[in-house]
Order: C-alpha cells, then structure tokens, then sequence
C-alpha cells in the first residue's frame, strides 16, 4: 500500500521530468483513444480543470503585489507578455496554419496566457530575483485571464465564433474562483499548523497535485483524438514546428532584453517570466469553451507542454554562458579593511 509520502514523490518524479511524463501521457492517451470508447471521459474535463488549477493558486502569494516593485522590470515583462509575444504567436500561426483557424487558436492560447507556477521555481534555480518572479506570476495570471477573451475577438473573430460569455465564464471557474479557493484554504491551513509548516510542507505539496491534473488532461486531450493522431501521425510534426520557433523567438528576445537592460537577477526573472505560459489554463479553455471544435487547439497546446519543459532545462544550464556570474574577488585584492572584516565573520 502506497504511504502519502510516498505517492509525493512519485509525483515529484512526474513534475521535475515533465519533458518525459507528459510524452508517456500522450502516447497512452493514443493507446486509450484507440482501443477503447472514451468519450465518456470529457465529463472529467471540468473537474480535472478545477483540479489542476486550484493546487496552484494555494501557494500562489496574492499579498506580493502590495510590496516595492521594480516598476521597469515588472512593466518591461508585461509588454514582452501582451504586446510582442502574442504577435510573434499570432504571425507565427498565421505562417503556418493560415487556412486552419482552430491551430491557430491552439498558438494563440499559449501566446496569450503567461507566467505559471514553474515561472518561480526555473526563476530560482537560475538563481534569479524569485521575489519580482512572484509578481509576475500574479499579475500575468490576472491580466492574461481579463485580456485573453479580447485578444482572441481581435485575431481571430472573422474567422471563427469566439463564445466570449463562455470564455468569461470558463475564466472564472478555472481562474477567478480557484483564486479565491486558493486564498481561504492557504489563510486556513497557515493558521492551523503555521507559516513555517505551511512553508515547508504544503506549499511544496500542491503543485505536485497541479502536476497530475495537468498530466490527466493531457491524456483526456490526446486520447479524445487518438484515430486522428494515428490516422495522420505527420499533423505532429508539422505542429512542432512553429511552436518550436515561436519559443526560440521568445527565448532569444527575451534574453536581449534581459541582457542590455537589467542585471543578472532581474534579467533571470524576465526571462522565466516572459517565456513560461500558463500552458494549463489555456488547456483548460480550449477544451471548456470552445468543446469538440476546440480539440485542435487541445492538441497543439499539449505539445507546447513538452516543449516548454525541454527548453526551460536546457536553457539553465545555457545560461551562464549569456549571463556568466561574478566571480569573488581574491582575498589578495581587497582592502586591508575589508579583509579583516572579513576574517572575523
């Protein structure tokens, strides 16, 4: 019998590997869909959903957004978020899947809804300002949920039917009422067992349980079109294609901008906070609001999940060849002063 710790760290496993968990997902969503009916699991979507989302939005810092800021840097981000990347996304699906509104949909969706929990966590490990990494996360999350519905009228509103009352709607289910969920079981669970217990075990918990959820709806996704999959095994691979440069574009521009206007640390939180989509929500509408039609832009954005995971390891250990760190200085070459100060500590 599986203990509580135990399934933790299966889940740990499944969450710092998610470049190999989500693909082991898909193919079995393919083998599902294929061999077996599974239309029955669409009624899971919204409660996975809720599931994946409301983990995340317990560790999820609200009151950080009443604390200093650096206005250039939190500013610099969301003009990255809303104004250059959902363009690169828009001209990028536009390249490739012009006469395809729905694959188009799927690359504006991630696009369109930036910073996720792993903004923080890839944030921390390259070492970068984990504090700023929390505001973007925050305030991303709260403008990507009011300007998605928008953006989506303006880009692709001749083409097709954008259900802006069930977009509104699915936000505020998956998003908004997460949020507030969130908020009460965090306040509830600091009080009972205290911010230090609360620090330690539960806000390392939770997103291990969004984990799953987002693994579940990825095998929902693929094996609701697991015979159109295996029946066009190319559609793959002519969908990573433009996700793959649309995260090169952003990774490199992001990184330049990091580079020539922001020292290391803060550059490190742009980066993470510019690249990083709230893959999951975006999921979650396209399967909520936009239902069967919605399936292609399902596809795509599970694909996206592989593909984000990838680069944000890979780009940890690149990036001190962009940003190398400032070497200690010798002992020898420090003040006479310092030195002495030094040796007492």
């Amino acid at each position: 019998m599986m203990t509580t710790a135990s399934i933790f760290k299966f889940l740990g496993r499944l969450q710092k590997n998610l470049a190999l968990s989500i693909p082991a997902f898909m193919i079995l969503g393919v083998l599902a869909g294929y061999f077996f009916n599974v239309s029955a699991l669409k009624s899971l979507i919204l409660p996975l959903t809720f599931f994946m989302v409301y983990p995340m939005m317990v560790t999820m810092d609200l009151k950080s957004l009443l604390r200093k800021t650096n206005t250039k840097l939190q500013v610099t981000t969301q003009l990255v978020n809303f104004i250059l990347m959902p363009v690169v996304g828009y001209l990028m699906a536009m390249t490739f899947f012009r006469d395809q509104p729905y694959l188009v949909l799927g690359i504006l969706l991630t696009s369109l809804l930036p910073t996720s929990g792993m903004t923080i966590s890839w944030t921390g490990m390259a070492k970068g300002n984990i504090q700023e990494a929390v505001k973007m996360t925050v305030i991303g999350l709260i403008l990507g949920s009011i300007l998605a519905p928008f953006y989506l009228v303006f880009f692709l509103g001749t083409s097709i039917s954008i259900p802006m009352v069930d977009i509104a709607r699915q936000i505020l289910i998956v998003v908004f009422l997460p949020m507030v969920a969130g908020y009460l079981t965090q306040r509830a669970l600091i009080r009972r067992h205290g911010a230090e217990k609360f620090q330690k075990v539960y806000k390392t918990r939770f997103p291990l349980i969004s984990t799953l959820g987002v693994l579940m709806i990825v095998f929902i996704a693929v094996a609701l079109r697991a015979k159109i999959l295996i029946s066009n095994p190319a559609l793959v691979l002519q969908l990573l294609v433009p996700l793959v440069l649309i995260y090169i574009v952003n990774f490199t521009l992001s990184t330049l901008i990091g580079r020539f206007m922001f020292k290391r640390e803060d550059a490190i939180a742009l980066i993470y906070g510019t690249v990083m989509r709230n893959l999951s929500i975006s999921l979650a509408i396209a399967m909520t609001a936009f239902g069967a039609q919605g399936a292609e832009a399902v596809l795509v954005i599970s694909l996206a999940f592989v593909i984000q995971a990838q680069a944000a390891a890979w780009y940890v250990k690149l990036f001190g060849r962009f940003y190398p760190a400032k070497a200690e200085p010798a002992a020898d070459s420090l003040p006479e002063g310092m030195v002495k100060a030094a040796a007492t500590k």
